[in-house]
């Protein structure tokens, strides 16, 4: 077992440490990890091949995700795939994530952020119109099936010329998949049952069994995620803008310096003499790119699963669930954190700093409140990773229910576990998961892109006319 989670822990420092480190004026260093290094100029390349996709069509993608066609019989709408993407992209990342990213690197990481979630837009936008070219009928579900492990087993039989029932490389990205999002469901467990102990003092054992039990509930019926996550997702996202506007509009005075603030440390005019411009710019970088999932290959599963006359119109609406999750949730934690005084959250981090900033704009109603929304965000993206699942467990054991139960329950009790105690090397192996998901990923979309992007030269032809 210990060779196991020795293993476990050198991959991950592969995929996620600092591969090439460089020294920066001032003394200190910027490390840039095996993803990061693979993530940017992905993002920089689509957005070039995309004649900057997600400033140029922005109004566009906002008409599409609102359009209310699509989804007929057991197919989901364009806007029901933004839901459970949204749910999944939206998790404890925008919260504790954010929170960590600037406790680190200071305010200029959240520019970094803004532009990570720029440059993200376009991967997502090309492997969410990929998703949907190679998407197969879903004979256990109804409506549709498909994502990475579906148009990267296709890239590969087209390139060799061969018919076969897997791919090596599908097969690899479809196993990724499913142990990441078992490790996450156990990050989603321990993270809610110590939120609520440590706010009400209510045993783990209790929130975490209430927690299963809601969850089995949903994610054993055949097709309550969607239903459900079509509710919760507006309300939870709906209501944390809400909260953050009234904050926003109370410390309006501040405004100006806080902008200021981050634009200063963003480049570093504060740091680079003290040597942490490095660390403003990582943050910022590494939270963009890890909070939206652009490139991981998890959100082209729900993207695959909508129903839409041309699949460009998913591709944006699935880039438009970036800005959404980087441009406006990250943001509002953000905010919420960089309006509060310096003094009273200084030293703090975590969970910890957060609860303290919401005490301080909202009082004891802004502790129970960010409890809840983390129940919220993470009951959300249990449930939606679960959706995801569907394709590749369908991909990797065919079209059995037998199959996607033993998925669904090993999930829950992960769940349940992980809500009881915390396992260190679970949490790298869900790290581990992502970014094998991500590379297996990156190496189709980049020499694949080529019908996505005739699908969107298409579509704006169409458009024009």
């Amino acid at each position: 077992m210990e060779t196991i989670i020795s293993l476990i822990g050198f991959f991950c420092k592969i995929l996620w440490g600092d591969l090439v480190t460089f020294k920066m004026p001032g003394g200190g260093t910027l490390g840039l990890p095996l993803l990061v290094i693979l993530l940017i100029p992905t993002g920089i390349y689509f957005t070039i091949r995309t004649r900057a996709l997600p400033v140029r069509l922005f109004p566009e993608m906002i008409r599409v995700t609102l359009e209310k066609n699509g989804g007929t019989g057991d197919a989901i709408s364009g806007l029901q795939s933004l839901m459970v993407s949204t749910a999944t992209r939206v998790g404890m990342g925008n919260l504790v994530g954010v929170v960590a990213a600037v406790s680190a690197g200071g305010a200029g990481a959240v520019f970094w952020m803004w532009l990570m979630a720029l440059i993200g837009s376009s991967t997502a936008f090309i492997e969410a119109t990929l998703a949907q070219l190679h998407k197969q009928k879903d004979p256990l579900y109804g409506g549709y099936r498909g994502g990475p492990a579906y148009y990267i087993h296709d890239f590969v039989m087209e390139k060799t010329g061969r018919n076969r029932r897997y791919s090596a490389t599908a097969v690899l990205f479809a196993i990724s998949g499913l142990i990441c999002w078992c490790g996450i469901s156990q990050v989603i467990g321990n993270s809610v049952s110590s939120a609520f102990e440590n706010a009400f003092a209510i045993p783990p054992v209790y929130t975490t069994i209430a927690l299963v039990l809601i969850s089995a509930v949903i994610v054993l019926r055949k097709n309550a995620t969607v239903k459900v996550l079509d509710l919760v997702v507006p309300i939870m996202a709906g209501c944390y803008m809400c909260i953050t506007i009234f904050i926003i509009l109370k410390n309006a005075g501040q405004l100006p310096s806080v902008f200021a603030r981050i634009f200063e440390e963003a480049f570093g005019l504060r740091q680079v003499a003290a040597g942490g411009f490095g660390a403003v710019l990582m943050n910022g970088v590494k939270r963009g790119l890890f909070s939206n999932e652009a490139g991981s290959g998890s959100a082209p599963c729900s993207a695959a699963a909508a129903e839409s006359n041309y699949p460009a119109k998913i591709g944006l609406t699935q880039a438009f669930g970036v800005f959404i999750d980087t441009i406006i949730i990250c943001s509002c934690t953000a905010m919420i954190m960089l309006l509060a005084p310096e003094e009273q959250v200084q030293g703090l981090e975590g969970m910890n700093l957060l609860q303290t900033a919401m005490r301080y704009h909202l009082g004891e109603f802004g502790v129970i409140f960010v409890v809840v929304i983390l129940w919220l965000f993470s009951f959300s993206t249990f449930i939606g990773i679960l959706f995801y699942a569907r394709s590749n467990v369908a991909y990797l054991c065919g079209d059995n229910w037998m199959s996607q139960t033993v998925y669904k329950v090993l999930a829950l009790v992960m769940l349940f576990i992980g809500g009881l105690a915390a396992y260190t090397f679970v949490w790298d192996l869900s790290d581990v998961g992502i970014g094998l998901m991500t590379i297996f990923n990156l190496a189709v979309i980049i020499p694949g892109a080529g019908p996505a992007l005739q699908a969107l030269k298409e579509y704006e032809a169409m458009r024009r006319k």
